[in-house]
């Protein structure tokens, strides 16, 4: 990103807006800004990968409430939430700050949450793993502040390769709410 490029749109946004970009509660607001999606658009630069795996098997790893912030790219105003991805190893598991770098590296991006949800699982699932399951929930500014002014959370999901079948994706699912699932309907191996 060109952080001098962004200072002079961001002064050029402020005097479209009817500002005084000299003011002196506006004469830094360009850097800063600029400095703040350098940060928040970080997820275009992010080289995290889930190359680091470690050899270990489990029936599932659930990583609950994975918080993240993004931005809409339809309004360029913030959703906010917690991402809970779940995953089915084949031999090998993933530290979870992998997992937690995984959703900052989509997050950090002009985003919509549907997509967000689809990359993770879609990152995810070409590890070699037998089965993903990502869910969202998210809070969006763009409908809070602006339109129909609704409290509504927006909730989204993506499954892959185990967890497509119903009992199996009911199973997870009950882990992710925090409750243990019916051992007789988990995976049938």
């Amino acid at each position: 990103m060109d952080t001098k490029r962004v200072e002079k749109l961001v002064r050029e946004l402020i005097i479209e807006l009817g500002e005084d970009p000299t003011r002196e509660g506006l004469r830094e607001t360009p850097a800063r800004m600029a400095r703040m999606y350098g940060e928040i658009f970080g997820g275009y630069e992010s080289d995290a990968e889930l190359s680091v795996q470690f050899s270990e098997d489990s029936d599932a790893v659930v990583a609950r409430d994975i918080g993240f912030y993004s931005v809409c790219e339809h309004h360029m105003l913030p959703f906010f939430g917690s991402i809970h991805i779940a995953y089915l190893p084949d031999g090998k598991v993933f530290g979870v700050s992998k997992l937690v770098r995984l959703v900052e590296k989509y997050s950090r991006r002009l985003q919509i949450q549907e997509r967000l949800t689809r990359n993770i699982a879609d990152e995810l699932s070409s590890q070699g793993v037998k089965g993903v399951a990502v869910v969202a929930e998210a809070e969006h500014l763009c409908m809070k502040m602006r339109g129909v002014r609704s409290d509504a959370r927006l909730t989204s999901s993506a499954f892959r390769g185990a967890y497509k079948d119903a009992d199996a994706r009911e199973g997870v699912m009950a882990m992710i709410r925090g409750r243990m699932p019916d051992p007789g309907r988990m995976l049938k191996n």
